[in-house]
């Protein structure tokens, strides 16, 4: 084995000649300069500054202490005085938008009808609410002036299968066209009364009536024999529509919808322009045929089931029923009311 302190063995242990050759080790960087604290304040008394420390030139966007902000409760009371720009001054005037609004008519949607007649009378009364036309092939040879009319216009027609004509009128009985056009605007009593005829005057009001079936033979019904307006009770749904239409093969353009308000209010309307109420009844009125009618008449007509409200039964000057075998129980709504307007026409008639 090598002795350890052989000069010429591999292992070298620490050297005593060679640690006392060895120089002085160099300061480091931390002990040439004192250490700043971090609260230490440069002033007269302790004058200490860092070596690599130079005055910071002033920069031309900062503020100089005439210039810094005072304590906080001052900055808070400024910030309160400080003149607020109101946003309303900026903001769209909101008389100028209502105003704008109440001047801006409302947009009217157009509803569809369909069957021959229904869509010839319409083109027939108001062609100006023609929007836009749908029919079959086999229809344009009956159809010429309606097309003609449509191209002169520039409204758009199309011509499409059955299944199209099924699709837009939701109806097998579409009758081979299909009309877009406005609706005629609903009156309200109070203003139809003021241009209401003088001398024999017939309306029909429709209570609790909500099949537009029956609104439609009704209708073409009250077109026959001369009616002058068809009353719809405010809260009823009942209106105009395709089918109406359809089944009142065109009377839809000649009978005016009514639509009214509470029912008391109604009344006394019309009880002082002199019309009486004249209500049907299945069973416990006067024989029509054998009763006097009155020549300014509202027909009371209600639904099958239901019937006709209190309200309107206390108001009638006349209950009457159409009398009949008793096999069935009564006639549809839609019947009677062309029953009654035939005997109305009867006795009173018009000119």
């Amino acid at each position: 084995m090598n002795d350890s302190k052989d000069k010429n063995s591999l292992y070298r242990g620490p050297s005593p000649d060679r640690k006392e050759s060895r120089g002085a080790r160099p300061p480091r960087r931390d002990e040439q300069r004192p250490v700043r604290s971090a609260h230490f304040e440069h002033n007269e008394a302790n004058p200490v500054r860092r070596n690599d420390e130079r005055p910071r030139p002033s920069r031309p966007f900062e503020r100089s202490e005439a210039s810094a902000p005072g304590p906080r409760f001052e900055r808070e009371e400024s910030r309160v005085n400080r003149p607020r720009t109101d946003r309303a001054e900026y903001s769209p005037r909101q008389d100028f938008t209502e105003a704008d609004a109440e001047q801006r008519p409302a947009k009217i949607k157009e509803f569809r009808i369909y069957g021959l007649n229904a869509c010839l009378a319409a083109f027939k009364k108001r062609p100006e609410s023609i929007r836009k036309l749908w029919l079959l092939e086999s229809r344009i040879p009956k159809l010429t002036e309606l097309l003609a009319f449509c191209v002169k216009n520039k409204i758009g027609y199309n011509v499409v299968e059955n299944e199209d004509l099924e699709k837009l009128t939701s109806s097998a009985h579409h009758e081979g066209l299909c009309l877009a056009l406005l609706p005629q605007q609903e009156q309200h009593l109070s203003s139809w009364l003021m241009d209401v005829p003088a001398g024999s005057c017939l309306m029909i009001w429709l209570d609790g009536v909500g099949n537009p079936h029956n609104l439609g033979a009704i209708m073409r019904s009250a077109a026959h024999f001369g009616v002058n307006a068809i009353l719809l009770p405010k809260q009823s749904s009942l209106a105009n529509s395709g089918a109406a239409a359809r089944v009142a093969e065109g009377a839809a353009e000649y009978v005016p919808l009514v639509r009214l308000c509470r029912n008391e209010n109604s009344i006394e309307q019309l009880q002082a322009a002199g019309f009486e109420l004249i209500t049907t009844v299945v069973r416990g009125g006067s024989n029509v045929y054998k009763t006097e009618l009155p020549k300014r008449c509202v027909l009371v007509m209600g639904a099958e089931q239901a019937g006709v409200e209190a309200e309107l039964l206390a108001a009638s000057k006349l209950r009457v029923e159409i009398p009949g075998t008793g096999n069935v129980d009564s006639l549809n709504v839609s019947a009677a009311t062309a029953v009654l307007l035939a005997e109305w026409q009867r006795q009173v008639g018009t000119s």
